[in-house]
């Protein structure tokens, strides 16, 4: 193990303590393999299952394995024929038995920081599924809540709209403008400090870089 990978572990150690004074369950996992593993041993048979968009979630596997199974009911948004029948997916996430996504940040004491277009993703971290299941890599991991905010802006938000094609200002600086343009993905920013069910949030910490 090198020192980046001792670094993660014992980082990691410091904030399952902290999320769990926040009644959220949390779990670390060396690899993306193991990760994968791990949250996909919280889908039973006969559940419903959904997630948000997430490079991480398609990293450690779990989107593949999950359309492998025919004893769940996945409601995959990237299957949708139309967009109604994915606002339809969209709005029966909010059922779920299990929800899968990531995190655009966390900090050291266990609080999670997202910034979301339509809200679907944070709003379904919030309230609504029975589970949610945070799937994060330890390079999402800052200082603190406004480290974290600067992260998403600057770090995370400029790929993600590359990747999703999005005529953004930070998608061709590279650097966030606080824009409101039209196909702005900061609509809606989402600090969780606290799960008011104890374990309904299950993060999954993992010992690699992941996502954006």
């Amino acid at each position: 193990m090198g020192p980046k990978e001792q670094y993660y572990e014992v980082t990691a150690g410091r904030l399952i303590e902290n999320m769990k004074k926040r009644q959220m369950d949390a779990f670390y996992c060396a690899t993306a393999k193991e990760a994968g593993e791990l949250a996909l041993s919280f889908v039973k048979p006969g559940m419903k299952v959904s997630n948000g968009g997430s490079v991480t979630i398609e990293q450690c596997g779990v989107l593949k394995a999950l359309e492998q199974r025919e004893d769940i009911t996945f409601l995959d948004r990237r299957a949708a024929k139309d967009p109604e029948e994915f606002e339809s997916i969209l709005h029966n996430a909010y059922f779920s038995d299990v929800y899968f996504m990531s995190s655009n940040a966390i900090t050291l004491d266990g609080i999670l920081v997202n910034i979301d277009g339509t809200g679907g993703r944070t709003s379904c971290l919030i309230y609504g599924p029975k589970t949610v299941v945070v799937v994060a890599g330890m390079n999402k991991v800052c200082t603190d809540v406004e480290a974290a905010y600067k992260r998403v802006k600057n770090t995370a938000s400029p790929p993600n709209a590359l990747r999703l094609k999005r005529n953004t200002p930070c998608a061709v600086t590279g650097k966030c403008s606080d824009c409101l343009s039209p196909e702005c993905m900061c609509s809606n920013t989402v600090i969780t400090r606290r799960s008011i069910v104890p374990g309904r949030i299950k993060i999954i910490l993992v010992g690699e870089d992941l996502g954006f």
